[in-house]
């Protein structure tokens, strides 16, 4: 009964995946297409050096020989089946009789013990009937591991290969030169003497020469035999792989970030790919679903990994055609383990910008094509293949690894976004990451890096309003439950503050409804009738952030050099409004505010260390791992000193005459501080100038400011205390709370309300002409001053609600602005010219932040 139902499934697949190339080409007999390799041969003790070895059975007088030949090609193959070892050696020139190779088999301890542990439907059948099994009982058997954990259609259901499991994958790699040897003292003593010695690789024969003559002349004469099998030997196996493209074949590595591929020839031969004839391409994928299907036992190699490296490079894998055989290469490079995993992302980073990007494209390409095909009978049922996403995930967190080890990267973090993950259902994936975080459940929330900034403030806005709508349901059940009468404002953050105490009033009540920091924010001003539609609030977050900001405050210290801000090291008896400034960040971030807040990348960095408050308040939070870079961003002139001192070449300590102590100023008085114990006794020399600068930066960026900090960072995740924190970046939070630096008038222009003007006016038609005519930094001077801000919400130009207003004032006035509302104010001037010159003015001389 069990055979029957494993024989029908296997029909029933075969039957399924007829309809796609790859099952015509795994059905068809491998070696009975294939020619003799042109250009290599196998060197051993019977070979000649300058011509092919040719063995015949009426050269060989000794049955020790011929049994020793035998054995060393039964082994070569990698303990193949009778027919398949025949036909091995065949192709090499080495005519040994397939009797003895059937008797070679019969001893072959190897062989007997695969026998002997073999499950029927696991692995690739081997014997009489071929080297390898139908593909359907190979498909079949890759679906058990699956199907075994049901039919899941959700993206947010998949089920992730873990190295755990690679045990319980099918075997579906053959490594020729990890496979078990048979020990000279088992064989028979009339077989020992006859063992040819064991060869390393094939001989390269072609080089990229020899390929790019080959290639010329069949594009010259039409005769593309040549080239033909050159793909047909090349793709054939994970060896031949190696030996085409490895560099010094025989020369040691030297370090492990050298890949040893003849990058050149690599891509001149897949360059030169798409444009040969369709049948060699088929043979190309013939020979890579060969190399795939191939058992393997043990630990892969380097020349293994070597292989997968080059295939991944692949552009055949673009096509939707070639997809099922992509996945299966996907699959086996994500189930590899972590230290094979950091070999290949050494290897990455290694790789040409352009070709680097074209395979993380062709990645997300694969993704967001089986996630919404555009064809769906194009691919098997998603249900069908739950590993392909996962499998395609993980290798893309490899290359994004690789990406970061780089300095610069080689291309930006924003690249490995995959938008089309904005369309799926964001919070199940979020949930599903929550609450089976520890299981092998698939969530693309545990690999953030494909999520875009605007999913995750999706995830973020959604997550918030989850909590607030938690908090202001347990109001509402508190208020019951006391028999008072509710009303709306418990359902709110109600904050009621004076202009003349702005600072003071805000800290006050922030401190005083802590518990209500993630209810939805309105602001009232004591005196001011007004209902807060969102103008108000803008207004409170402006004129708080602006005071606090004040040079005369003494807070943050403003850096001319890097238009940044830096919290003064100043020693202060309260740090509570530093806590302020980090609650105001959150409430930002919460209530989709864009702050105009000047701090480097490194704060935001330090914000995220860790992005989880820790449980014991004795473990410090805002420690960032800083380097000189770090403060090159906040005084470059400093950092320019520090590297100088890094590269001097004479002798630092006669000539700096430095230690490990430095100098501040502090309310007029010079303050010293030792970088470490006794530092103020210990030169600084040519030896120990690194560590003097690395301990001279932490204290700058660290430790000199950290109960300032902590107190910001504790304000900030006093309201952002959530797990979708983790899903950022550094920048990420930046931008949610700064907004993006990227400015594009033309969706400004595309997406401007207007009140008073047709967007058919001839001053709004001067106004976008102006507008669009001037430099960067006159565009960022005009958002700044009707915004508040010269950058641009996550969501684009779109979510700014930019408004463009017609007064009926002089045209002797200036354009005035309605920050809190994004609301431009535009006399209808007469002239183009007249609209330039008015215009520049205003937003060359805003005052503060836009504010008048």
């Amino acid at each position: 009964m069990e055979s029957s139902v494993l024989q029908s499934r296997n029909q029933e697949n075969l039957g399924f995946w007829i309809g796609y190339m790859v099952a015509y080409m795994a059905v068809t007999s491998f070696y009975d297409s294939y020619k003799r390799s042109l250009g290599y041969r196998f060197v051993g003790a019977d070979m000649g050096d300058n011509e092919k070895a040719k063995i015949s059975e009426a050269s060989v007088e000794n049955l020790n020989s011929l049994l020793g030949l035998a054995t060393w090609a039964h082994q070569k193959c990698g303990h193949l089946g009778e027919k398949a070892t025949h036909r091995w050696a065949q192709q090499r020139g080495i005519l040994v009789p397939l009797d003895l190779i059937k008797t070679v088999i019969l001893q072959c301890p190897v062989c007997q013990h695969e026998q002997n542990r073999h499950v029927p439907g696991m692995g690739m059948e081997r014997g009489a009937k071929g080297q390898f099994a139908s593909f359907s009982s190979f498909i079949s058997t890759i679906n058990q591991k699956k199907e075994a954990s049901g039919n899941r259609s959700s993206p947010t259901q998949l089920v992730i290969p873990n190295n755990k499991n690679v045990r319980d994958l099918p075997p579906i790699c053959l490594d020729v030169r990890q496979k078990q040897r048979i020990s000279i003292d088992t064989l028979p003593p009339e077989m020992k003497a006859a063992i040819l010695p064991e060869p390393t690789n094939p001989i390269r024969g072609r080089t990229l020469k020899d390929f790019q003559t080959d290639l010329d002349k069949a594009k010259s004469t039409g005769e593309w035999k040549a080239v033909h099998d050159f793909y047909l030997t090349t793709f054939d196996s994970f060896v031949e792989l190696n030996t085409a493209f490895k560099r010094d074949v025989n020369a040691s590595v030297n370090t492990i970030e050298d890949s040893r591929i003849n990058t050149k020839f690599l891509n001149a031969v897949y360059d030169a790919l798409l444009n040969t004839a369709q049948d060699i391409q088929k043979t190309v994928l013939k020979g890579i679903i060969n190399s795939l299907l191939r058992e393997w036992k043990g630990p892969r190699t380097k020349d293994d990994l070597r292989a997968y490296f080059i295939l991944t490079q692949n552009p055949q894998f673009s096509s939707t055609t070639t997809y099922v055989i992509y996945a299966h290469l996907l699959r086996q490079i994500a189930t590899l383990t972590d230290t094979d995993h950091h070999l290949l992302i050494h290897w990455f980073k290694k790789m040409a910008q352009k070709r680097f990007k074209q395979l993380v494209d062709r990645l997300l390409q694969f993704i967001s094509l089986r996630l919404f095909p555009a064809k769906p009978e194009d691919f098997p049922p998603l249900a069908k293949c739950t590993w392909w996403i996962p499998s395609a995930t993980k290798v893309l967190a490899l290359l994004n690894a690789a990406n970061t080890l780089c300095n610069p990267p080689l291309i930006a973090y924003t690249d490995f976004y995959n938008s089309t993950l904005d369309h799926i259902d964001l919070m199940e994936e979020y949930q599903t990451w929550q609450f089976y975080g520890n299981s092998h459940r698939f969530s693309f929330c545990q690999f953030p890096f494909i999520i875009s900034i605007a999913a995750k403030k999706v995830i973020i806005q959604k997550d918030s309003e989850q909590q607030m709508i938690s908090i202001a349901r347990q109001s509402l059940v508190d208020k019951v439950s006391r028999r008072q009468k509710p009303d709306m404002n418990m359902l709110f953050l109600n904050i009621k503050v004076r202009r003349l105490q702005l600072v003071s009033d805000s800290l006050d009540e922030l401190t005083r409804k802590r518990t209500d920091l993630k209810k939805k924010l309105k602001v009232t001003f004591v005196g001011e009738a007004g209902l807060d539609m969102g103008g108000l609030t803008k207004e409170w977050f402006l004129l708080l952030i602006r005071q606090i900001f004040h040079p005369d405050y003494g807070m943050f210290t403003y850096h001319k050099d890097s238009n940044f801000h830096w919290f003064s090291s100043f020693k202060c008896d309260n740090y509570s409004e530093f806590r302020l400034v980090g609650t105001l960040m959150g409430l930002a971030v919460y209530n989709s505010i864009t702050l105009d807040i000047r701090f480097p990348p490194c704060c935001y960095k330090k914000l995220l260390s860790p992005p989880i408050v820790p449980c014991d308040q004795n473990i410090p939070v805002g420690i960032g791992s800083v380097t000189l870079d770090d403060l090159y961003q906040i005084m470059p002139e400093l950092a320019h000193g520090l590297n100088e001192l890094l590269t001097y070449e004479g002798n630092v300590e006669e000539d700096f005459y430095s230690t490990f102590q430095v100098f501040q100023e502090e309310f007029g008085l010079i303050k010293s501080y030792n970088l470490k114990p006794g530092g103020d006794k210990i030169p600084v020399t040519n030896q120990n100038r690194k560590e003097y600068v690395q301990l001279y930066v932490d204290f700058l960026l660290n430790k000199s400011i950290y109960k300032q900090f902590s107190a910001f960072y504790y304000g900030f995740h006093s309201v952002c205390s959530s797990n979708a924190l983790m899903l950022l970046r550094p920048e990420e939070v930046e931008i949610l709370v700064c907004g993006s630096p990227e400015l594009d008038m033309l969706a400004l222009q595309k997406n401007t309300q207007y009140d008073g003007y047709l967007k058919t006016d001839l001053t709004v038609r001067h106004f976008w002409d102006v507008v669009l005519g001037f430099p960067l930094e006159l565009q960022k001077k005009l958002l700044h001053f009707a915004t508040g801000s010269d950058r641009v919400p996550v969501g684009g130009m779109a979510d700014l609600n930019f408004k463009l207003s017609k007064t009926e004032t002089s045209t002797n006035w200036l354009p005035t602005a309605h920050t809190c509302f994004n609301q431009l104010c535009l006399p209808p001037y007469k002239t183009k010219k007249e609209l330039k010159q008015k215009l520049t003015i205003a937003i060359s001389n805003a005052e503060g932040f836009g504010l008048q």
